[in-house]
């Protein structure tokens, strides 16, 4: 399986919490698709606690896994939103 590319993307998203609208983490996407998987490497400043627990309503919006042997937060449907 390939590895996801080592030169970072330059455009950073925010990402959201869909409930509460907490600012959860500021991310280095790649591409303009859909936001579904987010690698761990990738994530320039993280506003939680927990990991995959949102700290403004309690809910849980990811699920930590390996994505192509490299640590990553795979997004539950519907939990997050990003500009």
């Amino acid at each position: 399986m390939a590895k996801p590319n080592k030169k970072q993307p330059s455009k950073t998203v925010n990402i959201y919490c869909a409930k509460c609208r907490f600012h959860l983490f500021k991310y280095r996407k790649g591409g303009k698709g859909a936001l579904i998987k987010c690698f761990k490497e990738r994530i320039v400043e993280d506003f939680t606690q927990t990991p995959c627990i949102c700290p403004g309503c309690e809910s849980e919006f990811a699920r930590d896994t390996l994505v192509r042997g490299t640590p990553a937060y795979k997004f539950i449907g519907g939990k997050v939103t990003m500009k």
